[in-house]
C-alpha cells in the first residue's frame, strides 16, 4: 500500500459505530499513501493531506483484494490503489469506524487522551504503581480504561491478573510495588505471546492472512469458569464487574 495513489473510493455503508462523513470519498482521491501507524486499538494510514484513524470494532477487517473481486455482505468500504489492489472494510456488527482528518491524529478526539502503550517503555512498574495510588477502582477496571494504558482488553486483563497472582477485585491503591512490577511485566508477556501466535479467536476473529489466533489454547483462566485452574486445580471462578465478564482463580489471585 505504501506509495500507492487511491484511484477510487466506494462507500457502501455509511452507518458504522459513527457514521462516515459525507466528504471522505472526495478527500481521499487522488491522495499517496505514505505511511501506516497503530496508536492502542486505531489504525493511522496517512496521506499527503490526511490521516484515516481506522477501529477494526470486534469483528472488523481488513484485507487487499484484487480489482474487480465482488464484494460480500458487510463489505462497507473499498479504496482502490493504482496498483490494482483494493483495501477493503468487512464488518458484521458494524462496530467499527473510519474517520478523516486533516489535522494532526494526535490531536484527535479519540486519540489525545490516550495513555501509554503496554509494550512501550512508558509503561513499567514505577508508572503503573504511581498512577494507581489514590485510586479505588478495581484493578482489572484501572488496567482496562485507555486513559491509564491502552490495548489491555478483557482477555488480556484477566489473564496477566492471573500471572500477576492479583485479584482483579483488589483496589488499584492497594498494589504494592512489588505487585505492580510483576503486573507491568505480566501486562507485557500476555499481549507479547498473544501477538505472536496471532491473537486469541473466541468466535468469529481472524488474523489478515484469514487465520484465527490460537492464544486461546494458552490462556488460564478466560471463559474457563468451573474449570480447574491450570496452576492449583482449584474451581476458575467468574464475576461480572464493569458489565464484562471477569474470569479468576481465588486461591491463586489475593
Amino acid at each position: 500500500m505504501l506509495e500507492r495513489r487511491v484511484v477510487e473510493t466506494i462507500v457502501r455503508e455509511r452507518r458504522l459505530r459513527w457514521p462516515i462523513v459525507a466528504h471522505f470519498e472526495a478527500a481521499i482521491r487522488g491522495q499517496t499513501v505514505r505511511g501506516i501507524d497503530r496508536r492502542a486499538k486505531y489504525i493511522l494510514i496517512r496521506f499527503d493531506a490526511g490521516t484515516l484513524i481506522l477501529h477494526l470494532g470486534m469483528s472488523g477487517s481488513l484485507r487487499l483484494v484484487k480489482h474487480g473481486t465482488p464484494p460480500n455482505a458487510h463489505d462497507h468500504w473499498d479504496i482502490q490503489l493504482d496498483s490494482g489492489w483494493i483495501l477493503r472494510f468487512h464488518d458484521p456488527r458494524r462496530f467499527g469506524s473510519l474517520h478523516w482528518t486533516e489535522s494532526d491524529p494526535a490531536a484527535h478526539p479519540l486519540l489525545k487522551q490516550l495513555a501509554p502503550e503496554p509494550l512501550s517503555d512508558a509503561f513499567n512498574a514505577e508508572y503503573l504503581y504511581r498512577a494507581t495510588r489514590k485510586r479505588s477502582v478495581a484493578i482489572k477496571q484501572f488496567i482496562m480504561n485507555s486513559q491509564q494504558v491502552v490495548g489491555v482488553g478483557n482477555i488480556y486483563a484477566s489473564e496477566a491478573l492471573f500471572r500477576a497472582r492479583v485479584s482483579p477485585r483488589r483496589a488499584a491503591r492497594r498494589l504494592t510495588r512489588k505487585e505492580a512490577n510483576a503486573l507491568a511485566r505480566s501486562i507485557k508477556d500476555v499481549l507479547a505471546a498473544a501477538i505472536k501466535i496471532g491473537g486469541t479467536t473466541l468466535r468469529d476473529y481472524v488474523n489478515a492472512d484469514g487465520a484465527p489466533g490460537y492464544f486461546r489454547q494458552k490462556l488460564f483462566v478466560y471463559e474457563r469458569a468451573g474449570a480447574a485452574c491450570r496452576v492449583c486445580r482449584s474451581a476458575v471462578k467468574q464475576f461480572v464487574q464493569g458489565q464484562r465478564s471477569t474470569y479468576w482463580c481465588s486461591n491463586c489471585q489475593r
